[in-house]
């Protein structure tokens, strides 16, 4: 009888939840700009009401009874995200969860010009006041689970992992990454590759995109695509909302944005029907999400097999049948091609750890209180540097105020993307060993036996199964770096 009021109670929690998630990608996609104060308020006031609605007092009482009640295996599952989500809620107070309401939203609506204008005086002030509150919500949380500041945050991404277990992972890749980045450059020096040259109409390019996300089985019964300043997937599973932005010079940062976030959508359209609604039929973690996202984009998107699918698609919408830069051989060698950026979500996957890395030892020191605001920039440079031989002196707009994630306070999120990177190698590598013929499949176009794959080893079990546990059943064994590290040497430096 517990059991069943927490599964109304939470039901209830997840339309609130709906309305908010809509509202928010209204806020960055449709919004007009006065809309602004108005919207930051109402939305403030919905996660307060969301808030109380997860830590009503009656809910401790319920939790303990549906403990001694006999229960199913996923229904203990269930309770226990049920518990999991009742526990972070109940450590913080409604103030503070409506103060950080207020501050992130403002931080990052001003954010949104102030990046354009490489503004780092204004808006330094807005993001302290962001850490200020993520530092006391990482104290109060730390406190409650004994756990460093920094990985009290990690625990809301990616329950389980530590920024010591990171520590380990991450000075791995620090041994092999520089070595690989300057023999994919020694490589590349011979190729001879075209880059497709613009203007390329936005319109045309949207078309793309669409005929990408039919390829890739979005489902638009169930979502859709817009615009906005940095590309998300929202929503929530039966209304996915995923953006991109466009670039009359390059069609290839929409596209490949739009498989990404195909990646995310695809996973959160096939999440568990008979658990929607409630915590454990949720992503699993964010480094899970993103492994999805990058099985899309990275493993599959930019393979060999798919170029073929996707090259007479691009020649054919953006009118270019005639253009040498438009044939499969030279489009995926660009798309393979890696080059040192400054922009993370424009980053090769070669390159890409080095930007997480970089964020990662940035924001686990300001939680940590070790760095302060001031610092930021100066320490970005130096890492810059040293991991991408890149000075970012004074260039704030491609430097520390270039992504979207600190302004709306969420810290402990960057690893996910390294992460996830990892898991999608080690996920693709498994779907290899399981779908005979794979790579003939995708080159045919035949990428059912793939998306079935998915569904039934990672998008059906939502959180029913802890990370490790979700692993070990969809490849055979835990978390294995070395997927992902053989994966580019094969991709870039033509190693088997």
């Amino acid at each position: 009888m517990s059991y069943q009021q927490l599964q109304q109670h939470f039901l209830k929690i997840s339309h609130l939840q709906h309305l908010a998630a809509i509202c928010s990608w209204d806020q960055a996609a449709m919004m007009p700009e006065g809309g602004n104060d108005a919207r930051s308020a109402a939305m403030a006031e919905l996660s307060v009401l969301v808030h109380q609605q997860t830590t009503a007092s009656h809910l401790g009482e319920w939790l303990i009874a549906a403990g001694q009640e006999n229960l199913s295996a996923d229904e203990r599952a269930s309770l226990d995200a049920i518990k999991r989500r009742w526990k972070q809620a109940t450590q913080l107070p409604g103030d503070l969860v409506q103060a950080q309401s207020l501050a992130n939203s403002a931080c990052e609506h001003a954010w949104r010009e102030q990046r354009k204008n490489n503004d780092w005086e204004s808006f330094k002030p807005n993001l302290a006041k962001v850490i200020e509150l993520v530092r006391e919500e990482a104290r109060i949380r730390a406190a409650d689970a004994g756990l460093r500041p920094y990985d009290a945050m990690l625990e809301l991404y990616e329950p389980g992992m530590t920024s010591a277990k990171l520590d380990v992972l991450f000075a791995d890749v620090k041994t092999w990454l520089p070595e690989f980045i300057m023999r994919a450059d020694e490589l590349q020096a011979n190729n001879n590759v075209i880059a497709p040259v613009g203007p390329f109409v936005i319109e045309q390019q949207k078309e793309l995109g669409l005929a990408a996300m039919k390829l890739l089985g979005f489902d638009f019964t169930h979502g859709r695509l817009d615009v906005s300043t940095h590309p998300f997937c929202g929503g929530v599973p039966t209304d996915v909302r995923i953006t991109t932005r466009y670039d009359e010079g390059d069609f290839m940062k929409a596209l490949f944005g739009v498989i990404h976030e195909t990646g995310h959508a695809r996973y959160e359209q096939n999440l568990p029907k008979a658990w929607s609604g409630l915590p454990v039929g949720e992503a699993r973690s964010t480094g899970i999400h993103e492994s999805q996202s990058l099985f899309f984009e990275m493993q599959l998107a930019r393979s060999a097999e798919f170029t073929q699918l996707l090259a007479p698609l691009a020649r054919n919408i953006l009118q270019r049948e005639q253009d040498v830069a438009f044939t499969t051989e030279n489009l995926y060698a660009f798309n393979t091609r890696m080059k040192r950026g400054y922009i993370r979500v424009d980053a090769d996957e070669l390159t890409y750890p080095a930007h997480v890395i970089l964020r990662y030892e940035i924001e686990r020191a300001l939680v940590d209180g070790d760095i302060e605001v001031d610092d930021i920039p100066a320490l970005w440079n130096e890492k810059m540097q040293a991991y991408l031989g890149l000075s970012t002196e004074g260039n704030y707009r491609d430097g520390c105020m270039q992504d979207i994630h600190w302004p709306c306070g969420a810290f402990g999120y960057f690893p996910s993307y390294t992460l996830g990177a990892m898991y999608a190698a080690q996920e693709f590598s498994a779907a290899q060993r399981s779908i005979p013929q794979l790579a003939q499949k995708i080159a045919q176009g035949d990428l059912a036996p793939l998306f079935n794959w998915l569904q039934k080893n990672i998008w059906s079990q939502g959180s029913l199964l802890s990370t490790d546990e979700l692993i070990i059943a969809a490849t055979g064994e835990p978390l294995n770096a070395h997927f992902f590290k053989t994966h580019l040497q094969r991709r870039y430096l033509g190693e088997a």
